[in-house]
């Protein structure tokens, strides 16, 4: 058998989403210093199975705390840029990992995505 058919025969990879119901809404500091950013972002977590899933509603406030966390202290450029946007993301993954590794003693998120990214 070789190496291609080995592969073609295992089962994909299982992977499950997790939601946050409402969405996240927070503010970011405005570059003008008188008013703040207001920011509304859907957070998808990619989880690599779901027996996993029992364990992110356990620590779904922890989850949520980080990620307003970093999302409440973006600057305004990073925020409204693209390249910025992807920055909080990999920062938010970040630390969710090392976050969910302190308490589980696993990193159990594989990646986020944002599904909805409304600022103003």
């Amino acid at each position: 058998m070789s190496a291609g058919t080995a592969l073609a025969q295992q089962p994909p990879a299982e992977v499950v989403y997790y939601g946050f119901d409402p969405d996240i809404v927070t503010n970011y500091v405005s570059e003008n210093r008188r008013s703040l950013g207001y920011l509304r972002v859907s957070v998808e977590l990619m989880l690599p199975n779901k027996e996993l899933l029992k364990t992110i509603e356990y620590h779904e406030p922890l989850i949520l705390d980080t990620i307003i966390g970093i999302l409440s202290k973006q600057p305004e450029q990073r925020v409204k840029s693209l390249s910025g946007r992807e920055e909080i993301r990999l920062q938010i993954l970040e630390q969710l990992q090392t976050v969910m590794k302190r308490e589980t003693g696993q990193t159990i998120v594989q990646d986020i995505l944002f599904t909805k990214y409304l600022y103003q």
